[in-house]
Order: structure tokens, then sequence, then C-alpha cells
């Protein structure tokens, strides 16, 4: 048996400026990247033997996908043709000439549906990972077109670090980056569906009448990344969505005032939520502050991190 793993991160939106929709049903966006030390690991194995309790391997031009999922709210990850990360192989595989098939392990700790890229991340892997089990060698670029057609987050999966996505985000220059950012997430329950945060985030704006521009947060973001300071950073952060999940999801607002009042230097809903990111600016300000939310009962769970983090990477095999 062959196998291959891959290490891939989490990320937090740091800015997230949102367009009116576009006729395609998307929307423009500019979406400042920054990836952090939660990860996913995805391995995908050649044996195809089935296994007690497998769900239907999802068959596609006769290449066969199987995926099996451990770990952060397994339960609620798919394992059929709605999982990304079969999506993903099944891609590469047309790509690649079809080879039979790809058993794919997929060890969660990034949360499910809780704006962090999790799905993404994993199909990321996934591409990653099916690469070098079947020997295609291909370039970065043509990983990170195939990943550009399976979601707008898949590519910065594959980049890491921070960057700057437009158009869908799938359009990315990466971000010059002084020192270490301590992050602290507080995990809700249950999930928030991306599709729904968007629809919402439109009619609340349709109803307010409101004017859709874009943040002037971004420069003084930029700086902060720059020069390494948390404080700057923390003031600079923004997220258009965040109305829409506090909307859909009120006990959010708590959290974030919890967070704020334990002296996080920011705080925002990544991405469309419900997870809760906040800045703090050491390692032991995070573990302080991770304490006090817990405490606090605002959330499910808590986790710390640091970014940013380097994208998808083949790690070495397990003994």
């Amino acid at each position: 048996m062959t196998s291959v793993t891959v290490r891939v991160p989490a990320k937090v939106n740091l800015q997230l400026s949102v367009g009116p929709p576009r006729d395609d049903g998307y929307h423009d966006l500019v979406n400042v990247f920054h990836a952090v030390s939660l990860f996913d690991e995805v391995t995908a194995s050649d044996d195809l033997a089935a296994r007690p309790g497998d769900a239907p391997a999802v068959v596609s031009g006769g290449c066969s996908v199987t995926v099996a999922v451990e770990g952060e709210s397994a339960d609620q990850v798919p394992l059929d043709g709605g999982n990304l990360a079969v999506r993903a192989a099944l891609a590469l595989a047309a790509r690649a000439g079809r080879p039979p098939g790809v058993r794919l392990l997929i060890r969660k700790t990034i949360p499910v549906a809780g704006g962090m890229a999790g799905g993404s991340a994993d199909a990321a892997a996934a591409l990653v990972a099916c690469d070098a089990l079947w020997g295609l060698g291909l370039a970065r670029e043509d990983l990170m077109d195939i990943a550009a057609d399976l979601g707008s987050d898949v590519p910065f999966a594959l980049l890491g670090c921070t960057a700057v996505g437009t158009g869908r985000g799938e359009r990315l220059v990466p971000v010059e980056v002084t020192g270490r950012f301590h992050w602290v997430f507080a995990l809700a329950e249950g999930g928030l569906s991306t599709a729904k945060v968007y629809s919402e985030c439109d009619r609340m704006r349709e109803a307010n009448g409101e004017q859709v521009g874009w943040s002037q947060a971004g420069e003084t973001l930029m700086a902060a990344l720059a020069a390494g300071d948390a404080e700057a950073l923390g003031g600079a952060l923004v997220n258009d969505l965040q109305p829409a999940a506090l909307m859909l999801c009120r006990p959010l607002a708590r959290t974030l005032e919890a967070g704020r009042e334990q002296g996080a230097l920011g705080a925002l809903v990544s991405g469309s939520g419900p997870t809760c990111a906040f800045l703090a600016g050491s390692a032991d300000q995070a573990a302080a502050l991770a304490m006090a939310l817990e405490v606090a009962g605002v959330c499910r769970s808590v986790v710390t991190a640091y970014g940013p983090v380097p994208g998808a990477a083949i790690i070495p095999a397990r003994p």
C-alpha cells in the first residue's frame, strides 16, 4: 500500500469586503486571507479494499473515490459527492487520465461549517496528496487552476501564509508579514451555511438601502501586517458578512463582546461564521483570553493558534 499525507491550515479573514451580487450569483470580494496553525490532515491511499461501515465509493469516469472522516465534528462531513475533497480528487483524476481510484482519510481539527474554510482546506490537501500519490508532478499553477474551479477559498489553502484575494477570492497576491500574530478562536454550536449568510447580507443591504462600497481599512491593515503591529491590526479587522452572521446566529454578539471585555485587541466573526476570532498581543495573552472565554461559557470550545503558516504540504509518513 502507498499513501501520502498532507497537512493543511485553516484561515481567518482579516478583511472581507463584499461587493453586490454578480450576474453569476457570486460576489466580487476584497479578501485578506491569513493562514493559522489549526490543521486538518488528508491521507490519500491506493488501498481501495472496502472496510466495515464504509460509505459507497463515488465513481466518475472510471475513477473511484472513497472517503472516511475522523475528529472534530466528523459526523457532519458528507461522505459522498458533496465532499469537496472527493470532488478535488475526481477533478485531478480527470486531468491525469483517470487513475483507478483513491481512498481519502480526513482527520478534522478545523471546525466544520465554521467560517475557517475547512472543506476548502481538505480539497486543497486532496489535490496535493493525490498529485503525489499518482506521481503526476503537476506544477503548482496547474493545481491552483483546478482549485479555483472547486471553490473560492481552495486556492488560498494551497498557498497559505497571508494573501489578498480578489474576484471571488481566487485571484491571490501574497502579502509580506513581519513576525507572528496570536489568535483565539471561539467555536460555536452548529454551523452556518455560507450561501445563507451571503443571502442574508444581500437582504439586509437591500432592506437598509445600503450603498455597497469597499472598506477603507485596507491600507491600515496592510501597514499593520508589514510592521508586525498586533494592536493596529486588531483595530483594522473588517468583515462585511458579520452583521448577517449575527442576524442568523444571535449568540455570537455576546461571544464577541466577551472577548473584547477580556482584552482582545480585535474581534470579528471569521468568514461566514459562526467561529469568532480574537487577536491577542502574545501567546501568553492568547492563553489567558482563551481561559476567560471558557469560564464565561459563551461558546462550545476555544482553541489558540498563530499565523501566518504555509499552505498545504506533504508531511512524513507516520512510523
